[in-house]
């Protein structure tokens, strides 16, 4: 790892809303601060060209049954080696897509007076802008701003800047819908009925979490760290990207770079999956590296149980394989709440419900 530059003449400091945009456009190092440390381990990246799964969509919803049984095996093994995949063939237009970058790329843009108007107080407040993940109990920070926003089942939303609010609840709304066919898929290819997961996650009325990320120049990349090796919470995250690249994910012991396809949407399985599934599924762990050519925006969209559901493993895959539960039940709430109020390190919260 190359030398970390000295502190700069000011003292450390919790960094305020919108401090990694404001840095990055004076900063010439990494102050110690925001310098990630790393292993041998955690930078070994594959040189190899990895064949991401790749899902069409279209047959998802085919009404040819042996299109849809051959794309729901397909899924199957997508989540079971992988926990990653892309979705081709979505049917949301990529001018709306381009207009929620858009959109994301002028919230960021705001005056740090009219993004303090969102800047929220608690993990669980419905708007909250910030940096970092979670800067009132990190030491080391992130090289990262971030819009997140409460979507489903009210509709929340800044209402700046204009027309970001409209263009957002058409383009959550399409994403969503694509969300619970996937999981319907995913339902089946574990063995059961195609609306288990919808109805006993009570979707009709699942949280909806609309996650914009702003990732800045960074002057020593190799030293810092946009988002740290974490798996999401929720069932599926569902994310688009600007034409940079940034993120990595855990695949046979290797980080490995994810280009997309265009138009496609990147999907990962998250810990709610794996523990439904009893561990049959996994969810992945994934990062988000930084670079000193050109900002890099991601929007995800992460989609899980209502906030009231206890989320334990299927009784019927249980009962199936004859194994005992490999995890407790919790109030998705409760960990939600887990997850965003601590430091965000692996799988340290899904650790927390293992048996």
């Amino acid at each position: 790892m190359a030398a970390i530059a000295p502190s700069s003449p000011s003292p450390l400091h919790l960094p305020k809303m919108g401090c990694v945009k404001e840095l990055a456009e004076s900063a010439t190092f990494v102050p110690s601060n925001y310098a990630f440390p790393t292993n041998s381990d955690d930078s070994t990246v594959s040189e190899a060209e990895e064949e991401i799964p790749t899902i069409d969509f279209s047959l998802l919803i085919s009404t040819s049954p042996d299109q849809r049984s051959k794309i729901v095996q397909d899924l199957g093994k997508a989540c079971r080696d992988w926990g990653f995949f892309m979705v081709i063939n979505h049917g949301v237009p990529e001018s709306l897509r381009k207009e929620m970058l858009d959109a994301c790329h002028r919230f960021f843009h705001l005056m740090e007076g009219e993004k303090q108007e969102f800047e929220g107080k608690h993990v669980l407040d419905p708007i909250r802008c910030g940096t970092s993940f979670n800067a009132s109990v990190e030491k080391v920070f992130f090289w990262r701003d971030f819009l997140k926003v409460f979507v489903h089942p009210q509709f929340h939303f800044p209402s700046k800047p204009p027309g970001f609010s409209e263009v957002s609840l058409e383009y959550c709304k399409r994403t969503r819908e694509v969300a619970r066919e996937l999981i319907k898929g995913i339902s089946e290819s574990l063995g059961l009925e195609k609306y288990y997961i919808d109805k006993a996650m009570e979707l009709e009325s699942g949280l909806q979490i609309f996650i914009a990320n702003l990732y800045p120049q960074c002057p020593q990349p190799e030293l810092a760290m946009g988002m740290p090796p974490h798996s999401d919470h929720g069932l599926l995250t569902i994310l688009i990207e600007n034409e940079i690249s940034g993120l990595q994910l855990h695949h046979n012991g290797k980080w490995v770079n994810v280009k997309s396809i265009p138009n496609s949407f990147l999907v990962n399985t998250a810990d709610h999956i794996e523990i439904l599934s009893n561990g049959e599924y996994k969810s992945v762990l994934h990062r988000a590296v930084v670079n000193n050519k050109a900002p890099r925006i991601s929007l995800a969209l992460a989609h899980g149980p209502s906030l009231d559901t206890v989320v334990s493993p299927a009784q019927e895959l249980v009962d199936r394989e004859n194994h005992r539960p490999a995890y407790r039940g919790m109030k998705y709430k409760d960990y939600l709440e887990l997850q965003q109020s601590n430091q965000l390190d692996g799988k340290s919260c899904l650790d927390r419900v293992r048996v």
